[in-house]
């Protein structure tokens, strides 16, 4: 059963989405709105709004928008129901008993309970005789017991079938352990379990639920992967998590130190730097980066010494360029073993060098500017006069995309010195190639500026306009629904077949069913009825000027209707063009 009316309309007034929204998002007051960076998009200038009185939130960046139950749902990555009942506890309402949930959230629910469970499992697996492996691995790699309680770390023996047993007895069954990526299925018609002889990584949200696993082999001998995550499943997405992100956020050294493995988490925690975590298996997201900046504005990259986390810290650093984040990287020395440098992670450095040598380097860590200047440095000869010329083009290109002036005059001058040219040469070439990025920047805006047809369809291909004119008027009437009602009479004006986009007769008949309920039409009571991205399309609608003036108002609507009316006449004397030729082909013959 869906949730009661009254329930819903109690929980959004206890619910302001300026508190909502400000717990995550820093907001600053401009007139009756409230601005701030985009918590879905990386971005430095805010285009984040809130509408306290319309209890909406809109960003004309990435075009996201909505009530205050979507904004939970989109940012926390939760069914509609959940978002309701995580709003509930958040302001305390009991949540009616007959708001049963759908497959979807009974689902979720049940898979985090599974987790739970299986966590609790491995816990048990590894103090067991059945973990004896497993825990001589621990401390091999010097992991504390106190430290792998503190991670909630586990044992997979290696039985094909242990975990399996052990949650068919609790209740679980078969589908909800294939849903949960901790069963697979055999070719045989059976079933056995993912994880077998590994140490076990929880993988714990921020809010505390154990959203799959991560497993790595004890034995090198074994031919399997190093590391094995939970595939994608209904509670888990590796771009959405970092793992030691439900520790890091307590740390008080104010920075989030990013790193490429669970066990470097891990050892880097026990060794006191309790502000490490890592991303799962990929690159670092902007979902991930969207959720490091509830907790703080200081990054610290830190990823292996070889040429694949060179790459990993390049890709980081694009993805941080356009964001406010104060980003530094600290790069690990590799490490001379036999005569031969070889690369080391965290955990490496840390056995090797120590805690005191780690902090040494986390002080001293540069700039991502620096990082990649560096890299690029690295890739010319700068011995000869081709190098140089070369050199200083391609750091050229780099300083500009540099939007500080002082930062970009300072780098300027460094990199001068090392082309070994004077510094007034390469600012010419920074200031041709900032003039190149001006005006490709201002000409892509003039090619979307001079197609307005373009602007006016809906960012999803799904919800294009087939008729802009007639969608436009559309447009209008929803707005002036939302602004005004009292414009309207007592029935509706158009039919649904007069309308031309399907989804914006879909948005005028939903708001034209809360004429005369308490609160009256209102975007906010659509969560749930709509996407997230219909939702964003609507609020986007919203957000376009209409004149304050009743009068005016009045005859806006009126010039809406006629537009709408003209457009769906026309569209009903088209002839159908099969028709058409067959016309003409009787005609001929």
């Amino acid at each position: 059963m869906p949730f009661d009316r009254r329930f819903l309309d109690e929980l959004t007034a206890r619910s302001d989405i300026v508190d909502v929204v400000g717990s995550y998002v820093s907001l600053s007051q401009r007139g009756s709105e409230y601005w701030g960076c985009c918590p879905f998009h990386s971005e430095k200038t805010p285009s984040f709004h809130v509408r306290p009185e319309q209890q909406t939130y809109y960003c004309f960046g990435c075009k996201k928008g909505g009530g205050v139950i979507s904004f939970i749902m989109e940012l926390e990555n939760l069914s509609y129901p959940d978002a309701v009942r995580f709003l509930a506890r958040r302001a305390n309402i009991p949540v009616p008993e007959e708001a049963r949930d759908d497959g979807a959230s009974r689902l979720r629910a049940r898979l985090l309970a599974l987790n739970r469970d299986a966590a609790r499992f491995y816990y048990q697996q590894l103090h067991s005789p059945k973990g004896e492996e497993v825990m001589a691995y621990m401390r091999a790699r010097k992991i504390t017991q106190k430290n792998a309680t503190n991670f909630g770390l586990g044992a997979a023996s290696s039985e094909w079938d242990g975990l399996l047993t052990a949650m068919a007895e609790k209740g679980y069954t078969r589908s909800e352990l294939l849903a949960s990526g901790l069963v697979i299925n055999g070719k045989n018609g059976g079933a056995y379990d993912k994880f077998r002889s590994r140490l076990i990584f929880p993988i714990i949200d921020v809010r505390g639920d154990v959203l799959g696993f991560g497993g790595r082999i004890i034995s090198k001998d074994d031919p399997g992967a190093k590391y094995m995550n939970t595939p994608e499943t209904a509670v888990y997405s590796k771009r959405r998590v970092l793992y030691g992100l439900n520790l890091a956020k307590k740390s008080k050294r104010g920075s989030i130190l990013l790193v490429e493995g669970n066990i470097d988490v891990v050892m880097l925690h026990q060794a006191g730097f309790d502000n490490a975590c890592a991303s799962m298996g990929t690159a670092l997201t902007q979902e991930q980066i969207h959720l490091l900046s509830r907790y703080t504005k200081d990054i610290v990259l830190c990823y292996d010494n070889d040429d694949a986390g060179k790459i990993a810290t390049q890709k980081a650093l694009s993805l941080l360029n356009d964001t406010d984040f104060n980003v530094r990287v600290l790069e690990l020395p590799k490490r001379l073993v036999d005569g031969q440098y070889v690369k080391q992670d965290a955990d490496d450095f840390i056995k090797y060098q120590g805690a005191d040598a780690f902090e040494n380097l986390l002080t001293g860590s540069e700039s991502g500017t620096d990082f990649r200047m560096a890299q690029l440095k690295s890739k010319f000869d700068l011995t000869n006069d081709r190098g140089r010329i070369e050199y200083a083009s391609a750091a050229a290109q780099l300083l500009a995309a540099i939007p500080n002036a002082v930062e970009r005059e300072v780098y300027t001058v460094r990199a001068a010195e090392d082309a070994g040219i004077t510094a007034d040469a390469l600012k010419t070439e920074v200031s041709r190639a900032l003039s190149r990025k001006i005006k490709k920047d201002r000409r892509e805006q003039e090619k979307r500026d001079l197609r307005p047809a373009t602007a006016a369809q809906p960012k999803e291909r799904s919800m294009r306009y087939e008729n802009t004119r007639s969608a436009l008027a559309e447009e209008g009437i929803v707005r002036l629904l939302t602004l005004d009602d009292s414009l309207f009479g007592g029935e509706p004006p158009l039919r649904e077949g007069e309308f031309s986009s399907p989804l914006l007769a879909r948005f005028f008949f939903a708001l034209w069913q809360q004429r005369g309920t308490p609160g009256g039409v209102r975007l906010s009571a659509l969560d749930g009825v709509f996407s997230s991205d219909e939702l964003g399309h609507l609020t986007g609608i919203l957000q376009k000027p209409e004149s304050t003036d009743h009068d005016a108002r009045s005859r806006a609507l009126a010039d809406y209707l006629r537009v709408i009316k003209e457009e769906s006449e026309r569209r009903a004397n088209a002839e159908d063009p099969l028709a058409a030729a067959m016309k003409k082909y009787t005609h001929n013959t």
